[in-house]
């Protein structure tokens, strides 16, 4: 949430989706999943404390994908985190240039992650 905080302040238009079943957000009608995850939208990242397989579905060609793709970790939670790219500036360095992109796709942002429980939207 921090990381969208900074994004708007600097003009972007950001929306946090919370995604903790990727099976009941298949079985809502498409109207509802096209209004979450909006198709002209492709400034897409997930952020998974575990695994980044099965995003790709969600952020598109042209999104970007923070999470676990190793094991064999082992520290305080906090130290973990923050080595492992789940740190706002980890997140910024992803958005960015997703927004700055040439084919227009930052005109909206779109963060899709499973762990987290809010959603906000800015126009």
């Amino acid at each position: 949430m921090e990381a969208a905080q900074v994004l708007e302040k600097e003009g972007a238009a950001v929306r946090v989706v919370s995604m903790p079943s990727w099976e009941l957000f298949e079985q809502q009608p498409i109207d509802y999943r096209t209004a979450v995850l909006p198709p002209e939208v492709t400034a897409r990242i997930s952020i998974e404390a575990a695994s980044t397989f099965g995003w790709e579905r969600y952020i598109g060609g042209n999104g970007a994908m923070i999470g676990l793709n190793r094991f064999g970790a082992s520290a305080p939670g906090e130290v973990v985190m923050r080595e492992m790219g789940f740190t706002v500036e980890n997140v910024l360095a992803h958005a960015r240039p997703l927004l700055n992109a040439p084919s227009g796709a930052g005109a909206g942002g779109v963060g899709a992650g499973r762990r987290k429980g809010h959603e906000k939207k800015s126009d």
